[in-house]
C-alpha cells in the first residue's frame, strides 16, 4: 500500500454504500455495526484507524455519488469501500447506463485520493429471497449486468474485490438475517474476513475479525415476526414495482422468438 496522505500505521477508512455496509442485520446494543465496522476494528488492533461510515439504508448508486462521495474524498482515505447497486437492480427505474457512468465516476474520485478501493461481485439475491421464477430471472440478468459494470471498474482502477458470486456461504441460510435481505452477524463477519484477506494480500498486515458471533440467533418465532414485518412487505413492494416491467419483458421475449428478432442487449432496461 503506497498512500501519500498517511503513514503506514495510520489508516483512514471510509465506507460508502447502502444498508449492508450501514450494518443492518448486525445490531449490537441497539445500534448497527456491520462488516465495515468489524473490519475497521480488526485493523485497529495493529494500526491507528480513522473510520467513517457514510453508508445509508436504501441508497442506490446515484445517492452514493450525490450524497456520500464528496465527504468520502474529503476524508482522504487510505481504504475506501464502494459496495452499492442491489437497490438499483430491484427497482423499475433501473438505468444501467447511468449506473455504469456514476460507478465509474465514484471509483475515479476515490482512486484519485490514492485509496485502495474495495468492491464486490454480487450473488444472485433472488435465490436467497426465493422469488418466483418470472421475477427471479430478470433480477439475475440485472445482477449479471451490474457485475459486468464492476468488472469494468475493476479493470480500469485495479481495485480489490470480494467475490460473493462464487462464495458458497451466500447460499447458506445462516449467512442471512431473519429478513433474508441483509447479512446476519455471521454474514457480516464473513464479509469482513474476506475483505481482510484481500487487504492482507495488498500488504496491510493485521489479523482478521473473529468468526465468533456474540449476538443471540433469532428464534423461529422472532424470525417469523421479522419476515412478516419486513421481508414480506419488501417482497410485495418489489413485485408491485417490477411486476409490470417483468411482464412486458416476457411479452417482448416471446415476440422476439416468434419474429426472429435478436434479443435486447443486456444494458437495456
Amino acid at each position: 500500500m503506497t498512500q501519500q496522505q498517511a503513514t503506514p500505521d495510520y489508516i483512514r477508512f471510509v465506507a460508502l454504500g447502502d444498508s449492508a455496509t450501514y450494518g443492518l442485520g448486525d445490531r449490537v446494543g441497539g445500534e448497527c455495526r456491520g462488516w465495515a465496522r468489524l473490519l475497521a476494528d480488526a485493523i485497529g488492533e495493529t494500526h491507528h484507524v480513522s473510520f467513517c461510515n457514510l453508508a445509508k439504508p436504501g441508497a442506490g448508486v446515484p445517492d452514493v455519488r450525490r450524497e456520500q462521495l464528496a465527504d468520502a474524498v474529503a476524508h482522504q482515505p487510505v481504504i475506501a469501500s464502494l459496495v452499492v447497486g442491489l437497490n438499483d437492480v430491484m427497482k423499475s427505474t433501473w438505468e444501467p447506463i447511468r449506473i455504469r457512468e456514476e460507478l465509474l465516476e465514484c471509483a475515479a474520485a476515490l482512486a484519485a485520493t490514492g485509496a485502495v478501493i474495495i468492491t464486490v461481485r454480487f450473488h444472485d439475491h433472488g435465490q436467497v429471497l426465493g422469488l418466483p421464477r418470472w421475477l427471479a430471472r430478470p433480477m439475475a440478468r440485472r445482477i449479471a449486468v451490474l457485475n459486468e459494470i464492476y468488472d469494468e471498474v475493476h479493470a480500469r482502477f485495479g481495485l480489490i474485490r470480494v467475490d460473493l458470486d462464487s462464495d458458497p456461504m451466500t447460499a447458506r441460510r445462516e449467512f442471512w438475517s431473519a429478513d433474508r435481505l441483509h447479512p446476519s452477524e455471521l454474514g457480516h463477519r464473513h464479509l469482513a474476513r474476506l475483505a481482510a484477506r484481500e487487504l492482507n494480500t495488498e500488504g496491510l498486515a493485521f489479523g482478521p475479525p473473529s468468526r465468533q458471533c456474540g449476538q443471540p440467533v433469532a428464534t423461529r418465532r422472532e424470525t417469523a415476526r421479522i419476515l412478516a414485518k419486513e421481508g414480506g412487505p419488501w417482497i410485495a413492494r418489489r413485485v408491485r414495482d417490477l411486476g409490470p416491467w417483468a411482464a412486458r419483458r416476457g411479452v417482448h421475449r416471446v415476440r422476439d422468438r416468434i419474429t426472429g428478432k435478436p434479443a435486447a442487449a443486456m444494458l437495456a432496461p
